[in-house]
Formats: C-alpha cells, sequence, structure tokens
C-alpha cells in the first residue's frame, strides 16, 4: 500500500475520487500477496497491482461503480470460478480483492 500512497494523494489533491483494491485474502497459488493493493482514479489512472495483471481490467470495470455509489465491494477470484478464466487467473490459485472509495 505504501507504494502507492503518493499517487493517490496526488490524484485525491487534483479532485479526483479514487478506488483502492487490496488483497484481502489468497488460497493456493496467488499471483501478489495479502495487502497487495491496486489504485484506480476516476480519470482511469491506475498504479499498483493485485494480481501481476491477470485480473485487474475486472477490478477496473468494478472500481468505476465503487466510485460512482461509494459502495465498498468484494470481488474473489480462482480457478473454480468461471469468470476467473475470461479474465485471467490461471495460476491455480484464488484471491479475494475488497475494494473502497478512498474518502
Amino acid at each position: 500500500m505504501k507504494e502507492i500512497l503518493s499517487e493517490i494523494d496526488s490524484w485525491k489533491a487534483d479532485g479526483e475520487k479514487v478506488v483502492v483494491a487490496t488483497v484481502v485474502a489468497t488460497r493456493r497459488s496467488a499471483p501478489r500477496p495479502i495487502g497487495a493493493s491496486l489504485a484506480i482514479s476516476e480519470s482511469g489512472k491506475m498504479c499498483g497491482s493485485v494480481s501481476g495483471g491477470c485480473v485487474e481490467s475486472d477490478v477496473f470495470e468494478n472500481a468505476q461503480e465503487v466510485l460512482e455509489t461509494g459502495a465498498p465491494k468484494m470481488l474473489s477470484y480462482g480457478i473454480e470460478d468461471d469468470l476467473a478464466w475470461s479474465v485471467g487467473l490461471p495460476c491455480g490459485g484464488e484471491i479475494d480483492v475488497f475494494l473502497e472509495r478512498v474518502e
């Protein structure tokens, strides 16, 4: 999370809304550890990573809803989830990602 704080501060200073996605649980082979974070700005900028790139596009899409509503959201990706293959999590692991808007 530390590595994305300066970007979040900069985006907030520019008046943008920001969502932070954080890995809150992993099972089996996971691409990033618990605590890994990805920040998404209202204008579409991103920094950090929750999966080494394999589910970031889906996290980005869900972040748009969180930006709009302000309601946090929990996402799960894994080998047993049909969506996981479609968004590219072929590593055999599972991750849970929590999205929340930074106020």
